[in-house]
């Protein structure tokens, strides 16, 4: 089964990166979405469904948290599962992500493997 993902990151460097460690990592992906911070994440989600999104924290306009806490409070869009794939990779962080409801937290920089067990891991518990 191949799915549908969107990668939020401010960089284009990075989201052009990540969707070259999802093409190492085997994962079958029907298409790959992109957005540069969560306001465009939103607008993105709002028009076309994903199975899953990977989210970077510090980005401008609108951050990965404060994204993650408007997606909790949209009745549709709080069941789409969402991997933070991030440098900022402290305890507290980390727990502060969890609590608001992400299924899974890496750090960068990581391995198509890890990614694609991340991913898989995160899409078994999904209604994908």
């Amino acid at each position: 089964m191949a799915f549908a993902i969107l990668i939020v990151d401010d960089s284009p460097a990075m989201r052009s990166f990540i969707r070259r460690v999802m093409d190492l990592s085997g994962l079958e992906v029907s298409s790959c979405l992109e957005a540069s911070n969560g306001e465009e994440a939103l607008d993105v989600l709002r028009r076309h469904w994903v199975d899953a999104v990977l989210a970077d924290i510090n980005m401008p306009c609108m951050n990965g948290e404060q994204f993650v806490r408007r997606l909790g409070e949209d009745a549709v869009l709080k069941s789409v599962p969402v991997l933070v794939v991030s440098t900022d990779a402290t305890d507290v962080r980390i727990r502060r992500m969890l609590e608001l409801g992400v299924r899974g937290y890496l750090k960068k920089p990581f391995s198509p493997e890890v990614l694609r067990e991340e991913l898989e891991r995160v899409l078994e518990g999904s209604d994908a």
